[in-house]
């Protein structure tokens, strides 16, 4: 029986033949993931439970990324809690402050997650490893516990949904663009427990950053996961930084697609989404009289290096905006290094933008961020829901890196082709 990837991916990990959508399996893991907002949570279950020992300790990785470094007493208890679990339990996967980054950032980049591989996490976004040609899902935290006790996950097949962008990819235009897009053609819940499978040229062409975005907001379409067909571009990627062998999986010719959506997007303009929703887009040149109090460049969607390079090639030579404040969130510590070394973090203080450690921050309106009523965002984050970064009554707009840099010029929403020509 034909099957898509992400059937083939389940399969496998349940140990059978083959699956179809609707099936119910259980279906072995290969990684773990939990932070500093859910883990505590799964921890405290599995303490009533009187589970005193993980299932395998080199697959379970913690990661205290949503607020730290902590900002108040609560956040520091949770991060204790889960440093006090790492610890105990000799956890192979775990980071503190200094070297801790943006989860969905910092697991591909160590390696921990890749090709063939079922990974589960308590947050939404986890869905950003299908970039790698895995099948990577969110999870809510007690099902976190059940599988940091047992390895195993319970999940039904989901359907899945395949996406072919086509033509000349025009300059300016990022993984970003192309799933904002998507998500604008579809709605939240186009892809509503289904797999989004990116497809065609355009994909084929893309760097393995903007691939990681894309796969990133697959959940903003209400989909199960997102997912790339692993080829040159994965293999480069994994060389030398997967600790395990990968596996390659494709789609068979003749699989069954609840739906094929195919684009030429040759002609597409720098998308924005507006409040409050990321399928309410609209094109960047469409929005110039939007003013905005924050710009926010960085997070799990598009805080890595070519994201920086791309903000800091807008913003060098050049000021923030007099009343607009600039945030600028390395992922992890080998972007801001990475940006250091380039010469980048001067260029962004210089230009008078601020710079904070890696951490998920001003995305879910954590801290060092966080919008007062009445104010407006632009951020390449990957939510604008009401209050999301902030104030019930704040705005919150998302774009690219390209664009939000050079809305931090202008202090309005703007083209990037309006400052950089």
């Amino acid at each position: 029986m034909p099957m898509t990837i992400t059937e083939k991916i389940i399969a496998a990990h349940a140990g059978r033949d083959a699956v179809a959508p609707g099936d119910f399996v259980y279906a072995r893991v290969d990684m773990a993931l939990g932070n500093d907002i859910t883990a505590p949570i799964a921890i405290r279950e599995l303490a009533e439970a009187g589970i005193d020992r993980v299932w395998d300790r080199e697959r379970i990785a913690l990661v205290p990324d949503h607020f730290t470094p902590n900002k108040d007493i609560a956040s520091a208890e949770q991060a204790k809690t889960l440093r006090e679990f790492a610890r105990a339990h000799s956890l192979s996967h775990y980071w503190e402050v200094g070297r801790c980054g943006i989860e969905h950032a910092l697991l591909p980049e160590q390696g921990v997650v890749g090709p063939g591989d079922l990974i589960i996490g308590a947050d939404s976004h986890t869905c950003t490893y299908g970039a790698l040609g895995a099948f990577s899902t969110g999870v809510g935290s007690t099902d976190l516990a059940a599988v940091m006790a047992t390895g195993d996950v319970w999940l039904r097949v989901p359907e899945s949904m395949r996406f072919v962008f086509t033509g000349e990819r025009p300059r300016w235009i990022t993984g970003k663009d192309l799933i904002l897009h998507t998500i604008g053609q579809i709605g939240v819940s186009g892809a509503l427990y289904r797999a989004m499978e990116f497809t065609g040229p355009v994909i084929e062409a893309l760097p393995m950053d903007d691939r990681l975005t894309m796969c990133n907001m697959a959940i903003e379409a209400g989909a199960k996961n997102g997912i790339v067909p692993p080829d040159d571009v994965t293999r480069a990627y994994v060389e030398g930084r997967l600790e395990r062998e990968p596996v390659y999986y494709a789609s068979d010719s003749g699989a069954a697609y609840a739906e094929t959506h195919e684009w030429d997007v040759s002609d597409l303009e720098p998308v924005v989404a507006c409040p409050n929703l990321p399928s309410n887009t609209r094109p960047a040149s469409d929005l110039s009289d939007v003013r905005l109090d924050q710009v926010v460049i960085g997070s799990c969607t598009n805080g890595r290096t070519s994201d920086l390079e791309v903000a800091a090639k807008i913003l060098d030579g050049r000021q923030v905006a007099d009343g607009l404040r600039c945030l600028i969130f390395p992922a992890t510590p080998a972007v801001q290094k990475e940006a250091l070394r380039r010469g980048w973090m001067e260029t962004f203080l210089e230009a008078g933008a601020v710079l904070s450690p890696p951490t998920c921050g001003p995305c879910l309106g954590g801290h060092m961020g966080v919008l007062a009523e009445g104010e407006v965002a632009l951020a390449t984050t990957n939510r604008n829901f009401t209050g999301r970064m902030g104030h019930p009554k704040s705005q919150v707009y998302l774009a690219s890196p390209a664009v939000a840099a050079a809305s931090a010029v202008t202090g309005r929403i703007t083209h990037p082709d309006e400052v950089a020509g």
